[in-house]
């Protein structure tokens, strides 16, 4: 583990809300959570909304604000996601205040129970929280049920109160005038940025490194700089993601600080990693020349008015692949005429037998060709780009694993290589080991083996793309599990 190689004793920048990793160092988080608990605890507020873009630290607030209660004096509950219809979000909230599955599925049942539940709750001498995390899935219609819930307050108390957090789309959708009756009942408005300086990231990075059980410095100077640069100028998540990729380059390569160039190096796999494998691209047929879906846009007149835009609506328009010939015309039945002319018979001339058979090949050729371009341009996301070693400081830095790997010093002479198929990341590879690379380690310790080890887990990730397809998957985790099965073939 590279938490072992540098001494710590726990991971420091794993992207999960910990509160115990929580670092003072991002001012609008610390107002938001101080905010936000002055409307629970003393403001008397019904609402309060927390919003911000991706990864900037929404749900760590949370977190923050819910280790910050008295938990003696309040019934929680906390929906992680709200996608849901009302009657669901609803049953969901007051199983989590009851404390086991509500069985209940009708909604005015359901209505009932819960403004029972506040009363009994506030005789007890407590308050209900209610805290709604990626709020922005929340349906519009939901959203306004939820405004009449807060309609369930005493005459002179909020019996409960709302935490909604959601990204930057939810707060476009607050702030829209069509909602002004749940906005002015919004007690505390907060929007979380990114750290605002260099010198804030510094302090971030230094004291999750103390948190994880770090005694000594380990991130130069210079390599503060580049995370502030790689991380989109202060957002956590990308900070976190790129410093503990570091981490684990150190160990691979046996560093003892982390240089602006290790930084670099890991910021532009990163980029590479997470920004194309996103981007749609179209697949098109050599053949036939790119052309884009057929559209109709027509321009209304202001005097036609809507009843014409309607009419244009329904319109349908049929759609046309660019590489198939347009559909011939309907055939038309038109009435015989009533005088009947009797025309002389046609008679075919008579065709060769062998002139018939190539003619109708021909024929058949002609028919087919037309069919290969039918075929519709299909928009599908392009695989992500072959994967650069992250860690190729190997070859750059550390000049003693070139000399262990060379090719063969023959040209013609044929060398197997030792293959293996494992299951990595859910897929199974082929993890393929030149038969002189056998041989050479043979005689190296431990250390070198993991050198070389490391290489060649970083080529077969490069040859196999299909392991870090998917957003989700880490690529050092898939990395560290080829290192691993290779390093049993080489001891």
């Amino acid at each position: 583990m590279y938490t072992d190689f540098w001494g710590l004793k726990k991971p420091p920048f794993d992207n999960v809300p910990d509160p115990t990793m929580y670092v003072d160092s991002h001012l609008s988080v610390e107002n938001t959570i101080a905010e936000t608990l002055f409307a629970i605890e003393e403001g008397n507020e019904c609402l309060t909304v927390i919003v911000g873009d991706v990864g900037l630290g929404k749900t760590l607030s949370l977190r923050m604000i819910l280790d910050s209660l008295d938990h003696e004096k309040y019934k929680i509950a906390f929906v992680t996601n709200p996608d849901m219809s009302f009657v669901q979000l609803l049953k969901e909230i007051v199983g989590q205040l009851i404390g086991k599955e509500c069985e209940i599925r009708g909604k005015i049942e359901l209505l009932e129970v819960f403004n029972k539940l506040l009363f009994e709750t506030a005789d007890e001498g407590k308050k209900v929280l209610i805290f709604i995390d990626e709020a922005n899935a929340i349906s519009p219609t939901n959203l306004e049920s939820l405004r009449l819930l807060t309609n369930m307050q005493d005459d002179d108390r909020n019996l409960f109160t709302i935490v909604l957090a959601g990204q930057l789309e939810f707060a476009k959708r607050l702030e829209h005038r069509s909602r002004a009756n749940l906005y002015q009942r919004i007690g505390t408005y907060n929007k979380i940025e990114k750290m605002e300086s260099e010198e804030l990231v510094r302090k971030y990075v230094e004291t999750r490194m103390k948190l994880a059980g770090s005694t000594r410095r380990i991130f130069a100077d210079e390599a503060i700089h580049w995370l502030w640069e790689y991380s989109e100028h202060g957002v956590p998540r990308l900070v976190n993601k790129i410093a503990k990729l570091c981490l684990k380059a150190g160990e691979t390569n046996n560093f003892h600080v982390i240089t602006g160039e290790i930084v670099q190096q890991i910021g532009e796999r990163f980029d590479k990693m997470t920004g194309p494998a996103v981007q749609k691209r179209r697949i098109t047929d050599s053949r036939v020349p790119q052309t884009p879906k057929k559209e109709t846009i027509r321009a209304i007149p202001e005097e036609e008015g809507p009843q014409k835009a309607m009419a244009i609506e329904k319109e349908e328009v049929p759609v046309l692949w660019p590489s198939a010939p347009p559909p011939p015309p309907p055939p038309t039945f038109q009435k015989a005429p009533e005088l009947e002319v009797t025309a002389p018979p046609h008679i075919e001339p008579e065709i060769p037998k062998e002139r018939r058979f190539f003619e109708k090949v021909e024929e058949e050729k002609f028919e087919e060709e037309p069919e290969a371009f039918e075929e519709p341009i299909i928009e599908k996301t392009a695989p992500p780009p072959p994967v650069e070693t992250i860690f190729r400081p190997v070859r750059e830095i550390v000049p003693e694993a070139r000399s262990v790997i060379r090719p063969p010093a023959k040209e013609g002479i044929e060398v197997k290589e030792e293959e293996d198929v494992v299951t990595i990341a859910g897929c199974k590879i082929t993890i393929e080991i030149p038969q002189h690379i056998l041989e050479q380690t043979r005689s190296a310790n431990t250390e070198q083996k993991r050198k070389i080890a490391g290489v060649l887990a970083a080529q077969t990730l490069e040859k196999n793309p299909q392991l870090t397809a998917s957003p989700t998957v880490d690529p050092v985790s898939v990395w560290s599990d080829i290192l691993n099965a290779i390093m049993n073939k080489l001891e």
